[in-house]
């Protein structure tokens, strides 16, 4: 039974193994050390401290926003709302987004911010008291704005604090046309984008469902191809978690087993996504659910469970060398940014195994966000100005089709191809087709170099070599 609990690890350098990753891809590529020390380096770091007042008194609120690279702008990632953010992690975080938004080829420079709070334990109004000030604090450094830095949701925020950001943005710079484009994973209402919530998650069970898929790759590691009856456990029930299950689900997995802070729960029949978070609504814990065979009171022992695909989307540093051995999954999909340690990485191939990377595997987000982005700078939705027109053309086309051959189709049948496309439609559709070719483009670079290990590595080289050369088309300035 593991017990190991990541929050008790305070020697790890998440940052520090990310630019490790960075450094053993940098030698399967062909540019100076110099260009590879720009790509891997932090551009700004903004640390800061406001106070907030709570009753009589005041607290003191540490936060930050990192900047990674501007190779291409403006620079995006999320805010993580967290007692356990520091410094070192939110920088961590940036690079990745430089290079998950290179490896799915969205024009932005990787971001991310970080508040160090646990939201559970402040007012609705204090929540937003914090999230304006920090956007104020933002602001005033010039570290936000659709065409500099475009924060999103992270791991404890949402549409809630990112309609507060908005308003706070649009409030100090009043008249600007683009201000709603200061950040994404808005509610609909406030100019977000169909299918932005569920976007991480329906991306990391395309990525799964995508690896599956070749046989050649799964021979190897002992699975027939195809999703359907695989057996999948996710640790966390959060946004990622519950839509990376929802989805799996949906494509023919079948989840046997869920993971939360409170305990674990595992059926080897399947368990029901919907009626789980249900019951967690209700009573607040996944355990005591009717439909579990099996419960465990540390979280880590379900990830242990019998199991071919393991989808950790809780936070970093779940998987590591105190339980890799103990893990039966002969795949893990990193919906969570950074949960496998790199001890345990090479553990877990040299086992057979087969990581699909967090840089990769989540940047489902990251996609929809980009479209939410040129959303609010075309200051239209999409399908609003051809859907109707689409639906005539259609319309006509059955006609003709149906005067030719003498042959009506059914209602159903017309409704079906006549009907234009929605705009959740038209995202979910280039949702699918970026994984789908970010995938394939990480395992031909993966495939066509035999020194290179693992598909994380692969997608360090891709993202590496599109960083390099926006950096070289770009020169130097002055």
């Amino acid at each position: 039974m593991a017990t190991y609990n990541p929050a008790d690890d305070h020697s790890t350098n998440f940052f520090g193994d990310v630019c490790n990753n960075f450094d053993y891809a940098a030698q399967f590529t062909t540019h100076d050390a110099g260009l590879l020390d720009q790509i891997k380096s932090c551009n700004s770091v903004y640390r800061f401290r406001f106070p907030i007042r709570r009753g009589n008194g005041f607290e003191v609120i540490d936060a930050w926003r990192v900047e990674h690279s501007q190779h291409q702008s403006p620079t995006k990632g999320g805010i993580r709302y967290s007692e356990m953010v520091n410094e070192d992690e939110v920088m961590a975080l940036a690079a990745l987004m430089t290079y998950k938004c290179a490896i799915v080829n969205v024009p932005f420079g990787g971001a991310k911010g970080g508040i160090k709070i646990n939201p559970k334990n402040y007012t609705l109004q204090e929540l937003e008291n914090i999230t304006r000030r920090y956007t104020v604090e933002l602001a005033k450094k010039n570290f936000i704005g659709p065409s500099i830095d475009v924060p999103a949701p992270d791991y404890g925020s949402g549409e809630r604090e990112m309609s507060w950001i908005a308003d706070t943005y649009a409030t100090m710079n009043p008249g600007q046309l683009d201000a709603m484009g200061c950040v994404t994973g808005k509610p609909i209402a406030l100019q977000g984008i169909a299918g932005r919530k569920e976007a991480t998650g329906r991306g990391v069970a395309i990525a799964v469902r995508e690896c599956v898929s070749v046989g050649e790759d799964m021979q190897k590691i002992g699975l027939l191809p195809g999703i359907s009856g695989k057996r999948v456990i996710v640790q966390g029930l959060g946004n990622v978690g519950y839509h990376s299950a929802k989805f799996l689900a949906e494509f023919g997995a079948l989840i046997v087993g869920l993971c939360e802070f409170e305990g674990a729960i595992y059926n080897a029949d399947g368990l029901d996504i919907d009626a789980v978070f249900q019951h967690r609504k209700a009573t607040g814990s996944i355990l005591g659910y009717p439909g579990a065979k099996q419960e465990f009171k540390h979280s880590l022992e379900g990830l242990e469970q019998p199991c071919d695909i393991l989808v950790p989307a809780a936070l970093e540093n779940q998987i590591t060398i105190a339980n890799v051995k103990n893990i039966k999954a002969k795949i893990i999909a990193e919906g969570a940014n950074g949960p496998t340690s790199p001890e345990a990485e090479s553990i877990f191939y040299a086992n057979g195994g087969m990581i699909i990377p967090d840089m990769y595997c989540n940047a489902g987000g990251v996609t929809v966000s980009y479209f939410e982005w040129l959303k609010n700078l075309s200051h239209v939705a999409f399908g609003r100005m051809n859907r109707r027109f689409e639906e005539n053309m259609n319309l006509n086309m059955v006609n003709m089709v149906e005067g030719i051959t003498g042959v009506a189709l059914t209602p159903m049948q017309r409704s079906t191809i006549i009907k234009g496309a929605t705009e959740l439609e038209l995202v979910n559709s280039g949702l699918e087709d970026t994984m789908i070719r970010s995938y394939h483009e990480i395992r031909e670079t993966y495939k066509n170099n035999e020194k290179i290990d693992t598909l994380r590595t692969a997608a360090f080289v891709c993202a590496i070599n599109k960083v390099a050369v926006s950096y070289q088309n770009l020169g130097v300035w002055p």
